[in-house]
């Protein structure tokens, strides 16, 4: 869950690490620093607190001279954030400096061996145990030690790695953490993510599981653990820098949020064809989904709300037997796999430490694996049988909103594409559905220009609630699971979702005279039901805030306030109530003044179990 970018070139590094470490502050936020070597030794300089304190600790980069440099931006895991916790990490002569991102499982086991060889550590982290094992198993060559460590380092980790005897070459290592390599006539490049390099290349490698990087000036080699070379592709990036940039708006959460309407389309436009779904990459066969028994969905966070989703529509409309299971549980849980079971694991960033190793269980077990990703070339991605990728764009803000509307439109294309191919819809059904999901981007649009300002209202009112609690039914309740964790996760709220019928099971004791619900009712057949619940909390003081559709008059009736939005067929309302939510949770973080891109202890990927 951090961040970490390395440079070799004919510039001068520091700058161009710092500005590689802006675009990955979003994996993490409580320290940074940066190990830059000037051809006779390693100049370190590190501490806690946001990007910019180093920044204006090294002034802009000026003070740390030299063309060979790594730079970490920190998410806490071993050890709290401080100066002597942040990375890099280097040896007692400070010859080798280390950045990481990923945990060493093992790292008290190896702590302990060093200590008894006369190593002292000077940081609480499990990083520095790889700089000091470095440091142990180095005789000259760095290949040799790095292929020697993979052997007793457990846990996940991407290391950068730099030598001060090897001022011209910069080292790195994946295992299950995300890390690519970028080459440019201006120096080659390691980093976590994409958009750390994009200002100076499109042309990156992925680094594979086990695979050792050396870097130099004029090029890149790639080595398996055995030290054998090894020959890469490189792929070309598509993004462009404004995709990565905020582009006016005051935070990368609100202009995602406006991003979605193109967002959601560009998920659906490439996948229509002569009116017909075609998902070409599910790499299916008709008599392969008919054949289908089971499927499993599995992810986290708000992948698994639009899991959720996705065995409502699926269930509904293709007669397919879905379980949805949050990946952490998955793993764990020995699940059965009938013969013909399909596994869909979706993430946005496609290397989730959970989805990830889901994923692998399920292949372990023989099951077909489909990826749903926004990121391509991610570890989900390039381990799956098939990948679907989601077309978001890069997702920045920690809170994801237009990454979460691709996977909603994912779900909704695998559900009708398998129901016309299993017979369960007719054509005039399935022309119907098809036409209305195409309106999606427009409506989510229409949502955005017509009710923002009013939520800008609404959300001043609820600045200092201390609950809230969403309620629904069927597809209502996963939208009300989404609008929790996103008012929550940046507002600071104490926020819970329930479905709508467990009320009277134990949360309505928690209901008392101004407490904020919010209740939705978007699911005509469900809605009489819903109405009732939000009386019963009414009754006991609560203010209610509904969210339905035009010409529910009912909500009118029985809410304090109501917002509304376009009637469009009841499996995917949810893509249009879920906007309203998010812009609450926005606005209500901003009336606030919290740094709603970068909320307290969370990070963008989740690269860690």
């Amino acid at each position: 869950m951090c961040g970490i970018v390395g440079y070799i070139g004919c510039n001068q590094a520091a700058p161009i690490l710092l500005e590689g470490l802006t675009k990955l502050e979003y994996r993490g936020y409580d320290s940074a620093g940066l190990a830059v070597c000037d051809g006779t030794r390693i100049h370190v300089s590190k501490c806690k607190g946001r990007l910019k304190v180093l920044s204006e600790l090294t002034k802009g980069g000026e003070t740390l001279k030299g063309t060979l440099g790594i730079g970490h931006t920190r998410w806490a895991t071993h050890g709290a954030p401080s100066d002597t916790n942040s990375h890099p990490h280097y040896n007692t002569n400070e010859t080798i400096a280390v950045v990481h991102n990923g945990i060493i499982e093992n790292y008290n086991k190896i702590k302990s061996r060093l200590c008894e060889k006369g190593y002292r550590f000077q940081s609480e982290t499990d990083t520095e145990v790889i700089v000091q094992l470095l440091d142990r198993y180095y005789t000259g060559d760095p290949l040799a030690a790095i292929s020697k460590i993979m052997t007793k380092l457990e846990g996940s980790y991407a290391l950068g790695i730099i030598f001060k005897d090897y001022p011209d070459e910069l080292y790195a290592v994946r295992r299950d953490n995300p890390l690519i390599v970028g080459v440019s006539e201006e120096g080659n490049f390691i980093a976590s993510d994409v958009p750390a390099i994009l200002k100076y290349t499109r042309k990156v490698f992925y680094v594979e599981n086990g695979e050792i990087v050396r870097l130099t000036r004029e090029g890149t080699q790639f080595f398996n653990s055995d030290l054998e070379h090894l020959a890469k592709e490189a792929s070309i990036v598509e993004w462009d820098m404004a995709a990565a940039e905020k582009g006016g708006y005051e935070h990368f959460m609100l202009k995602e949020i406006y991003e979605q309407p193109k967002a959601v389309k560009d998920t659906l436009h490439p996948r229509i064809k002569d009116g017909k779904i075609v998902i070409d990459e599910l790499n299916m066969n008709e008599d392969d989904i008919r054949k289908l028994e089971k499927i499993f969905i599995v992810a986290c966070g708000s992948a698994y709300h639009a899991g959720m989703t996705g065995k409502y529509v699926i269930e509904d409309l293709a007669r397919i037997p879905v379980e949805v299971d949050l990946a952490s549980e998955f793993r764990y849980r020995n699940p059965i796999y009938p013969k013909n079971t399909l596994t869909i694991i979706i993430s946005q960033s496609g290397e989730t430490a959970d989805s990830l190793a889901a994923l692998r269980e399920a292949k372990k077990n023989n099951c077909r694996v489909l990826g749903i990703v926004n990121v391509v070339g991610s570890s989900i991605a390039r381990e799956a049988d098939n990948v679907m990728y989601t077309w978001a764009g890069p997702e920045i803000a920690v809170a994801t909103t237009k990454a979460y509307s691709t996977q909603l439109t994912a779900m909704y294309l695998l559900a009708l594409h398998f129901a016309w191919i299993r017979q369960t819809l007719d054509r005039d059904k399935y022309d119907a559905l098809l036409k209305e999901l195409l309106s999606i981007p427009g409506r989510i649009e229409d949502i955005i220009k017509k009710n923002t300002t009013e939520i800008q209202y609404i959300a001043s009112k609820f600045v200092a609630v201390r609950d809230c609690f969403f309620i629904g039914r069927g597809n209502d309740y996963s939208a009300a699971l989404e609008g929790s964790l996103k008012l929550k996760e940046i507002s600071y709220i104490h926020s819970e979702a329930y479905p709508a019928g467990e009320l009277k099971h134990g949360p309505i004791a928690l209901i008392e005279e101004g407490t904020l619900v919010i209740g939705l009712l978007t699911q005509e057949k469900l809605n009489k039901k819903t109405a009732s619940n939000i009386v019963e909390v009414k009754s006991r003081g609560a203010f209610i805030l509904s969210i339905t559709c035009e010409g529910d008059e009912e909500a009118d009736r029985i809410s304090d306030l109501v917002i509304k939005i376009p009637a469009v067929d009841r499996h995917f309302t949810i893509s249009l109530s879920v906007i309203i939510l998010q812009l609450i949770a926005y606005y209500i973080a901003a009336c606030k003044g919290i740094d709603l891109d970068k909320p307290r202890n969370l990070a963008k990927s989740v690269t860690v179990e």
